[in-house]
């Protein structure tokens, strides 16, 4: 996300990559930068530019390096280029000695301390992740409503193909005391729509010595006067509950939105990703989110893990296609350096994992589009973000319980009401066609 403004004495271009907790560390440093700078998108006449990478797979790392690059291209002379984040952590011995056009090197621990930073223009690599543990201290990019909460860093699973914990260490919980100040902050400056995230937020203060922690987040989000609406990402099978699932399920907040990325369905897979599924705990637990109302399930799958046979490809098509999530995403298995997958043998050709994810992609993409059809005639809540990309006369909504970004667009394309319509606030309106990939409405209320 490109973070945008107009006209200062010194002008900082920030680049946010990879996922939102990412952006929200990027929204760390806006506030603390804020001071100094202001924002703007003319790469060539900014003072500072900052690129918060990612580090996850090889393709988000070509991303950051060729953002980067092209920056210094861009830049000018006397400009100050910063590489942060997990990209910087994970390679810093490396690219500070390959990367000669970048000025200022720091990882995932100083977020806080950007400003002195680039005032002495040092590096700076602190042994423990950042983690805000206090009253918010960022600034809200891209939403007059809405606001990522991170409620937790690292993780404490050891999946196979997951370099992430060695960059970000094991799991550390915010204190639940910190999340709910953290909200009512948020809530006193607009904010109504929250989404929690985490490397593993199913885990929430496990590393504490509470199993329920993130029930106990619930709770207390439950009671904040203001919050209207919330959900939780990245749920892992493993430590999620049919108890959680009931606590959802029982919110006033919280929607029925389960975002639990499952990777696999085989079982021999799910063993050698270090990841095994005991007793089927997995068809369990998404029959108990199905049966809530207005189920809204999201999950991620990987193809061409090492030793990936053809019945294993088609027991995980089979299974997509038997559970139609509302949202899934297809990745082809990336080896990464450090993962004891990255060492297996039975490595699957690049050119058969792109075929398979070919496959799975298009029935995912059917089973998407099946699902949007099925929306037209219903009545939904929708909060409109602003005009569309689309069309200068289609305005941009989502239904309320989608997360931003991820879940889809919904095109308002009333003219009589257009011009009257509050972006950030809640609408009633009827889904009244799909057009393409594009679901349209009308606001009734």
């Amino acid at each position: 996300m490109n973070f945008t403004a107009s006209l200062a004495k010194k002008k900082l271009f920030l680049l946010s990559l990879g996922c939102t907790k990412n952006l929200v560390d990027s929204e760390v440093m806006l506030k603390d930068l804020a001071k100094d700078y202001i924002l703007s998108d003319d790469i060539s006449s900014a003072d500072l530019l900052i690129v918060n990478t990612c580090g996850f797979i090889q393709s988000a790392k070509e991303e950051s390096i060729n953002a980067l690059l092209d920056l210094h291209e861009k830049r000018k002379k006397d400009s100050i280029l910063v590489m942060a984040g997990c990209l910087s952590q994970r390679y810093k011995e490396e690219l500070k000695e390959e990367l000669k056009e970048v000025d200022i090197f720091t990882g995932v621990g100083d977020y806080d301390k950007i400003v002195s930073l680039v005032k002495y223009k040092k590096n700076g690599f602190s042994e423990k992740v950042f983690l805000n543990d206090k009253k918010a201290n960022r600034v809200i990019s891209g939403s007059n409503y809405h606001a990522y909460v991170k409620i937790s860093e690292g993780c404490n699973q050891a999946c196979a193909f997951c370099a992430i914990p060695s960059f970000k260490g094991k799991l550390n919980s915010r204190s639940l005391e910190s999340i709910e100040e953290e909200l009512k902050d948020l809530v006193a400056r607009g904010f109504y729509d929250f989404s929690f995230i985490a490397q593993d937020s199913s885990s929430y203060l496990k590393d504490k010595g509470q199993n329920d922690g993130l029930m106990q987040m619930i709770s207390t989000v439950d009671k904040i006067v203001g919050i209207k609406s919330a959900r939780i990402l990245y749920l892992y099978p493993k430590t999620t509950s049919l108890e959680l699932i009931k606590k959802i399920q029982d919110s006033k907040i919280f929607h029925n939105y389960f975002d639990i990325p499952l990777q696999h369905s085989s079982q021999k897979i799910l063993k050698d990703m270090k990841r095994p599924d005991k007793q089927n705990k997995t068809k369990v637990l998404l029959e108990a989110m199905k049966s809530t109302k207005d189920a809204f399930i999201r999950s991620t799958f990987i193809v061409g893990f090492p030793n990936e046979s053809e019945e294993d490809f088609k027991e995980l098509c089979d299974f997509v296609k038997e559970f139609e999530f509302s949202r899934a995403n297809v990745f082809c298995f990336s080896p990464e350096e450090g993962t004891s997958a990255s060492l297996s043998t039975g490595q699957i050709a690049t050119e058969l994992s792109e075929k398979r994810a070919e496959i799975l992609g298009e029935i995912i993409e059917n089973i998407y589009i099946k699902n949007l059809k099925a929306q037209v005639g219903k009545l939904v809540d929708i909060v409109v973000d602003g005009t569309s990309n689309e069309h200068e006369y289609l305005l941009s909504a989502r239904e309320l319980c989608w997360a931003p970004e991820i879940d889809g667009e919904i095109y308002i394309n009333d003219k009589e009401v257009s011009e009257e319509i509050i972006f950030g606030k809640i609408y009633k309106a009827k889904i009244t066609e799909l057009s393409g990939k594009k679901l349209l409405a009308t606001i009734t209320a």
